[in-house]
């Protein structure tokens, strides 16, 4: 899958106390470019220092052939649905996300990952998995 990549930053989750104002900045400046309200939305983490508690790269685009960024398709992805009726449910679910990967539960890659964001309201997280060889 090849994305049009609107606008992109690099936080990370514990040690930029700046990260919430760059994420609302990130997409306030991507929806002003991509004002296609009818289109899939995706943002994309990647270029991962280690786990989900280093810095990363995120990025905000459409999916277009001319896309600067491409999300490989021999991927394996778990998907998880957030709840759309909580104003927490994305939050909620990448602290789930985490939790399962603290227990062990949840082998991820660590390559790309993205939330997939659709005109109906619905979002959907998809975690890339380890390879595991089968």
């Amino acid at each position: 899958m090849k994305l049009k990549i609107a606008h992109q930053i690099r936080t990370n989750n514990f040690n930029d106390k700046q990260m919430l104002d760059k994420i609302t900045k990130l997409w306030r400046e991507a929806s002003e470019k991509i004002n296609d309200q009818d289109v899939i939305k995706y943002g994309v983490y990647f270029d991962y220092q280690a786990d989900y508690k280093g810095d990363y790269s995120l990025a905000v685009g459409i999916e277009a052939e001319d896309g600067d960024l491409e999300i490989p398709e021999r991927l394996n992805f778990k998907v998880f649905q957030v709840d759309k009726a909580d104003e927490m449910g994305i939050v909620n679910t990448w602290a789930e996300i985490w939790k399962l990967e603290d227990e062990q539960s949840l082998e991820r890659a660590y390559t790309f990952d993205f939330e997939k964001y659709y005109p109906n309201g619905d979002v959907e997280i998809y975690i890339a998995l380890k390879d595991t060889g089968n």
